[in-house]
Order: structure tokens, then C-alpha cells, then sequence
């Protein structure tokens, strides 16, 4: 005979039996608001790990407008430990992982896609209207009011790069939905039209000869441009790849060598300097090969590079994006100016202006308003060029920003110096409500790291070249 029913379970028992087999975290997740769909995947021990659709708002001043589909995953260790909500501002990973603070607090994980990234796209988007980071900050606050009533304990946002921006414009409109946010390399383009990036790069790393290096890589594949340009048509013929946003194969490939300077220090150290190849005795595939490991000179082929349109619609519309690193090329290039976000999207939805309101509120709010913030950025990674201060008062709002030494924007806490660590490290825990409560947050408030989980990855970039952060 089969199991009773709930109903069939003897008066007599009562309430006791029933409580004693609460429903499955499975099934507690689908009766959330908005989740349509859940699917359980593989997960670590100790997890478990579900694929959910979310359904949003296409518009969220005007719900006529109709629903789509959002992405959202959830990796489940218990409702009694802290929440953190994870977005890296693109696609969302299928795969389960634990970001930094996840790992910190010892807690749940829930990560979103950023609307508009395939496959959570509304049927007929209106790019304008409905691509801007108070739509997609109302996306997370409506994830996180849904998920709050499984997960009651202290909620945290964190993200990487555009996640970390994304976690912050969240904040900025919600300033109350979490207890604290931890972004990680997330520039502040507050004045487009100013950059301090070139700046930056002409002084960056402790050794000028390495800087100069990657200039003479640039000059000499600008001097055998025939060279180069015939191996990235041979290659995009053979991949299928087109080049129909950008314009041509040349101007695609030019981009990609702008970007290499830029690009070779986001992701590499000062030690990679030594494995550069030598422009005046390195062969054209020596060459080839730099580039394909820093900066794919068929990188902006249109199968590659329409992924991330709504990054590069955005950077045109409301994030700002840094002007070109070029000067020092300057007279080898045939489309100077060319490598900017708006080059990158498709002409019939290129915003026709930028919106020059939103960065600047948004610097306003973090060095004047905001609350339980910390900043992390590496000190060679040229998106920190123009990083997020916290102002006045910054120790009284709990608002902190640390710089790891010779960090690239893979840069988090435990990479920065004990003392630093030890604080950045408490005021997680603090504003996870662990601030020394049980015996495994004070070693590693005391130690000054996380635990580390071999198994699962940090806040890692989806792609790894300057178009995309």
C-alpha cells in the first residue's frame, strides 16, 4: 500500500506529522511568486542546484506591455544560511558555482540574467525603453521579494565587472531590499565624454619596456596589415564568421588591435610581460597566436560579437565606455575613433543619444548615500581607471573600497593583504548577520579569507576581451 496523503494522516497526530515532512525545497521554489518553471540539475555536495524560469515584466511602469521569460538559477544549501544574489550583468551560467561572498558566508546562491541577454529577451523589445538599469534593477528586486519569503536570513548582492555595476544600480533604487553588496571591478563612466583610461595605460604595470612592447606589437601588425588581414579572412571564411555590424573585416580587425593594450591587462599580471612575443623576431603566427590569447583579431565577427549587443547598446546609451587607446597608432590606423560600444550594435537600434543623466546619479548616490558597500578592484586593471568612491563619511555608512596591488579584473578580497582582508572579510560576515555568531565565521573573520571550495569557481567573465567587461 502506498503512502497516506496528508489527508489521510490520523487526527490524532495533528499539526506534528505534517510539520514533520515539510514540503521539498523543490516544490517550495515553485510556489514562489513569478517562478513558471524548475528543473533540477546536478549539484556539489551539500547543494542542490535548479535551473528556473522567472517571469518579469517587459516593462515595469507598464505591465499591458505583456511578460517575457528571465533566467534566473538557484544554488540551494539551507533557508537557515544567508542569501546571496549573484548576476555578472550577461547570460547566467547553467552551470552551479559560488561567488566570493557565497563562499564567505557559507550560504545560498541565487544568479539572474540580465534582460535582453539570449534567450531572456521579450518578443518585440523596445531597446530604449526598456534596456536601462532601473528596468533591470526592478528585474532584482522582484526576484529578490519573491525569494525572501523561502529565504529569510540576511541577503547580499554581489557581481563582477558589469554585475558589479549591476549590484550597485540595484542598490541605488533599492537601497533596502539586501544588507549589503559586494561589487567587484565595476567601472564608473561617470562623464563619458572624460576619460582617464588612456591615462591610465600610458602609465600602468611597473615596467615601461612592457608597455612599449605591446605598442610595437600594434605597429607591426598594423605594418603588415595585408598579412594579418588575409589570415582573419581565411579564418572567418572558414568559421562562417561575417562582419556586417562593424562594417568590413578591416575595420573589425583594426578594432581588435586597438583593443590589445587594453585587453592584455585586464586579464594578464605584470608576469605575463615576460611571454610577449618580440616584435621585431617573432613570426606573423607568433603574432597571430598573441593576439588569439589577448585580444581574437576575429573577435567582432557578427556571431561573436551580437551576444553581447545589449552590453554595447547599453555602454552607448547609459553606461559610458572608454574612448580609444590610439594615439600612439595613430598614423598606421585607417578608421580612427572607430572602437567605441556603438560601433558594435546593430544600426537599426543604435541610440541616437546618450543619456547623460544616469551615470552621474548614480556617483552622486554612492559617494553621498550609500550604505554597506565594498568595492573591490585591481590595480592594473584598466576598468578601475575610473573606479566608485564612497565619499564623506564613508567609515559611518559602512561604504569601503580596497585596491589589490598588481590585480587584474579577475581581482577579489582574498587576494588583497591580511589586514585588508581581515576588514573586508568582517564586514561581509557583519552584514550577513555572522559578525562572530558561530565558531566558522570567526575563523574567517580571524584568518581573513573565505573557505575555499576547490570545486566551484569565482566570479568569473563570460569572454575575456576589452568589448566586454
Amino acid at each position: 500500500m502506498g503512502a497516506p496523503t496528508a489527508d489521510a494522516v490520523p487526527r490524532t497526530l495533528g499539526a506534528s506529522a505534517r510539520e514533520a515532512a515539510p514540503a521539498d525545497i523543490a516544490d517550495q521554489v515553485r510556489a514562489l511568486p513569478g517562478v513558471a518553471k524548475v528543473t533540477e540539475a546536478t549539484a556539489p555536495a551539500g547543494y542542490r542546484f535548479f535551473l528556473i524560469d522567472f517571469t518579469q515584466l517587459v516593462d515595469h511602469t507598464s505591465p499591458a506591455k505583456g511578460t517575457f521569460t528571465q533566467r534566473i538559477t538557484l544554488l540551494h544549501k539551507d533557508v537557515g544560511r544567508p542569501m546571496v544574489m549573484y548576476t555578472g550583468g550577461y547570460n547566467v551560467s547553467q552551470n552551479p558555482s559560488r561567488s566570493e561572498p557565497t563562499q564567505i558566508v557559507d550560504g545560498n546562491q541565487v544568479s539572474m540574467e540580465y534582460r535582453f541577454f539570449e534567450p531572456s529577451r521579450p518578443a518585440k523589445p523596445n531597446w530604449k525603453r526598456q534596456l536601462t538599469i532601473w528596468q533591470a534593477a526592478t528585474d532584482q528586486h522582484v526576484i529578490i521579494e519573491s525569494f525572501k519569503r523561502l529565504y529569510r536570513q540576511r541577503w547580499l548582492t554581489t557581481g563582477g565587472s558589469k554585475g558589479g555595476m549591476t549590484a550597485t544600480y540595484h542598490r541605488r533604487f533599492y537601497p533596502r531590499d539586501v544588507a549589503g553588496t559586494v561589487p567587484y571591478v565595476a567601472p564608473n563612466d561617470v562623464v563619458d565624454s572624460k576619460d582617464v583610461y588612456n591615462t591610465f595605460l600610458n602609465k600602468v604595470g611597473n615596467d615601461p619596456a612592457c608597455r612599449q612592447t605591446l605598442t610595437d606589437l600594434q605597429r607591426r601588425t598594423l605594418k603588415d596589415r595585408s598579412w594579418f588581414l588575409a589570415k582573419t579572412r581565411a579564418v572567418s571564411k572558414a568559421n562562417n564568421y561575417t562582419y556586417e555590424i562593424v562594417g568590413t573585416t578591416d575595420k573589425a580587425m583594426e578594432s581588435s588591435i586597438v583593443d590589445a593594450p587594453f585587453a592584455f591587462w585586464q586579464y594578464s599580471t605584470q608576469a605575463d610581460c615576460a611571454t610577449l612575443p618580440d616584435p621585431k623576431t617573432a613570426t606573423n603566427d607568433q603574432i597571430w597566436d598573441f593576439y588569439e590569447n589577448t585580444s581574437s583579431l576575429t573577435g567582432y565577427a557578427d556571431q561573436l560579437v551580437s551576444a553581447y549587443t545589449p552590453y554595447y547598446f547599453q555602454a552607448a546609451y547609459q553606461l559610458g565606455s572608454p574612448e580609444p587607446f590610439e594615439n600612439h597608432i595613430k598614423d598606421l590606423l585607417r578608421y580612427p575613433g572607430l572602437d567605441v560600444a556603438i560601433s558594435f550594435v546593430p544600426k537599426d537600434i543604435r541610440p541616437k543619444k546618450f543619456d547623460k543623466t544616469a551615470m552621474p546619479d548614480i556617483d552622486k548616490w554612492v559617494s553621498t548615500e550609500s550604505r554597506q558597500m565594498l568595492y573591490v578592484y585591481g590595480g592594473n586593471d584598466p576598468w578601475g581607471a575610473e573606479a566608485f568612491t564612497c565619499g564623506a563619511k564613508a567609515a559611518q555608512r559602512e561604504c569601503a573600497r580596497y585596491f589589490v596591488a598588481g590585480g587584474n579584473h579577475g581581482s577579489r578580497i582574498g587576494q588583497l593583504p591580511d589586514a585588508e582582508k581581515t576588514r573586508a572579510t568582517a564586514l561581509v560576515l557583519k552584514w550577513a548577520g555572522l559578525g562572530g555568531g558561530d565558531q566558522a565565521s570567526k575563523q574567517m573573520a580571524a584568518a581573513g579569507r573565505p573557505k575555499q571550495v576547490p570545486a566551484l569557481d569565482n566570479v568569473t567573465p563570460d569572454y575575456l576581451r576589452r568589448g566586454g567587461m
